[in-house]
């Protein structure tokens, strides 16, 4: 599931400002919502700050994840905003979160939001990554770069997986 498909572009801000983590959750369920992908937001809302007070979703260097299976979400979306200023999230390192992702997942028995988390997080330990969504000035460039590093991690994955192609047949034709 790639990113770039989960994420509308009604559902990014670019210049994000909160008076704190409770007003931040509550934008971006906001975001959320105007993808058409939560049939009920007040349900979504409630999950989303139920999610956060289990354990916080900052997960450090200026990151936030949060994310909620629920039953109020129609299809898997994301979204994102940038915090110029950056907002006190309760993460885990303590320093101000200034890129936030929402996943928005249904409640089925695929875990869809743990594989969007996952890949996700791969992306977002990129420096270049995280510096290009920060700086981005529209919504069109903040999508370029997610696409661009979704482009590169395919192509790693694709060469990792011809390359095991080719070492397991290697390896029966030396049996």
């Amino acid at each position: 599931m790639r990113i770039r498909d989960l994420l509308a572009p009604e559902s990014i801000q670019l210049n994000g400002s909160a008076t704190g983590k409770e007003d931040v959750l509550n934008q971006m369920v906001s975001l959320m919502v105007k993808s058409g992908k939560i049939a009920d937001e007040e349900t979504y809302r409630k999950g989303v700050f139920a999610r956060e007070e289990e354990s916080t979703t900052g997960i450090g260097e200026g990151i936030a994840i949060p994310h909620c299976k629920s039953a109020a979400v129609k299809k898997p979306g994301l979204s994102a905003m940038v915090l110029k200023d950056g907002v006190d999230f309760d993460a885990l390192d303590g320093e101000k979160v200034h890129l936030i992702f929402l996943i928005a997942a249904p409640d089925t028995e695929d875990n869809v939001h743990l594989d969007v988390l996952s890949r996700l997080s791969v992306l977002l330990m990129d420096e270049n990554f995280t510096s290009g969504l920060r700086n981005a000035k529209t919504v069109e460039e903040f999508l370029s770069v997610i696409d661009r590093a979704e482009a590169e991690k395919d192509a790693e994955e694709e060469k990792k997986n011809s390359a095991d192609t080719k070492n397991a047949a290697e390896e029966k034709n030396t049996e």
